[in-house]
Formats: C-alpha cells, sequence, structure tokens
C-alpha cells in the first residue's frame, strides 16, 4: 500500500496535476454555460483562460524540471481534446454550432491523437506541424470569441437583443468554418508528411 502511494506520488507531478486541473474546469465550464447571468459567463471566460494557460504551463514545468512522464505523455493531448470538444459540444446544444462541425473535429483529434500514442508506445515520435498548431489556434480563439460574445449577451437587454443574437450566431459560425477547414487541412497534411512513418508503424 505505501508502495502504492510513494508511485502515485511520484507520476502526480504539477504538470500532471494541471493536466487534471484543466479536465474538471472543462466540466465546470460546460455546466455554467447554462447558467443564466453575467456572474456564470464571466466565471466561464476566466476559467477557460486559465484553463488555456495551463496548456503551456504544465508542458514548461515538464521540460523545465524533468518531470515528463508516461501519465503526463498520455494526459496533456486527452486534456486538451477534451476541453475543446467538450465546449464544442456545449455550443451545439446552446444552438451556436452545428453538430456536424464538431463531429469533424473530434474524429480528426482522436484519431491523430491515437496514432501519435500508438507511435510514441513503439518509440516513435511525431513531431507536431505548423498546420497543427495553426488548428490549435483558431480552436481556442473561436471558443474565446464564443465565451466572450456569451458573456456580452447578458449584458444585451431590449429591442437590440435579438439582432445581437443574429450577430452572436453569424460570428461564431463563420468561426466554426475557419476553424474546420483548418482542422481537415492539418489531418491531411498529417497523413501526407507522415506517409512513411505510418507504414512502419502499420507493420
Amino acid at each position: 500500500m505505501r508502495a502504492t502511494l510513494v508511485r502515485l506520488r511520484e507520476l502526480m507531478t504539477i504538470p500532471n496535476q494541471l493536466c487534471l486541473f484543466r479536465i474538471i474546469v472543462t466540466f465546470i465550464i460546460m455546466g455554467l454555460l447554462f447558467v443564466p447571468g453575467v456572474y456564470a459567463k464571466s466565471v466561464c471566460l476566466a476559467f477557460f483562460v486559465l484553463a488555456a494557460a495551463t496548456d503551456w504551463w504544465d508542458g514548461y514545468l515538464a521540460r523545465r524540471y524533468g518531470q515528463v512522464t508516461p501519465l503526463g505523455v498520455l494526459l496533456d493531448p486527452i486534456a486538451d481534446k477534451v476541453m475543446v470538444i467538450g465546449l464544442l459540444l456545449a455550443l451545439v446544444q446552446l444552438g451556436l454550432v452545428r453538430a456536424w462541425m464538431v463531429l469533424v473535429i473530434a474524429f480528426r483529434e482522436f484519431l491523430i491523437t491515437g496514432i501519435r500514442l500508438y507511435a510514441a508506445n513503439r518509440q516513435i515520435v511525431i513531431p507536431a506541424a505548423k498546420e497543427g498548431k495553426h488548428k490549435t489556434v483558431s480552436q481556442m480563439l473561436t471558443l474565446t470569441v464564443a465565451l466572450v460574445l456569451l458573456l456580452i449577451r447578458e449584458f444585451t437587454r431590449g429591442p437590440d437583443a435579438a439582432q445581437f443574437d443574429v450577430l452572436t450566431q453569424d460570428v461564431i459560425l463563420w468561426c466554426m468554418w475557419v476553424t474546420v477547414v483548418l482542422t481537415v487541412y492539418s489531418g491531411a497534411m498529417f497523413f501526407w508528411r507522415n506517409r512513411s512513418v505510418l507504414r512502419h508503424v502499420s507493420r
């Protein structure tokens, strides 16, 4: 029992704790998105900014202090996908995002993450490419824009409310189109650029 606790303490480094924090905060944000009011939306935006910051911070700490662990390698991409897909699904429920768009993004994310983890298990590292980074930035910007607009909408009352709702839906939809295009493009480039590696991994 004591050995198990010691091993657990070794695995739960600060970077890994930040990954778990990001997952937990995601579900808090998802719940608060359905709560009306300025306070709830403000907390959503603040928590999202904090969670996005931990995405960079946990990787920095892991590399800086040599705390890269197998658990962290697994948790970090999972935490990222849970945050992006989870919040997009919440926006689908709110009628701000089309479900098929989220399906396309989720399929790409989990497929390529699974391939990366499988390759890493066989001691093959597939490096990140600029297309993937652009895709990630677009996803984060889309979610940020959506949360900001939802917060602003809480202040909008009166005859202009309906017009602002239409504007909110149009802006989020446009951002989602950009995100979906970049997601598909980055996925296609991933398979093309790593085709020789993927053939080796599949043997």
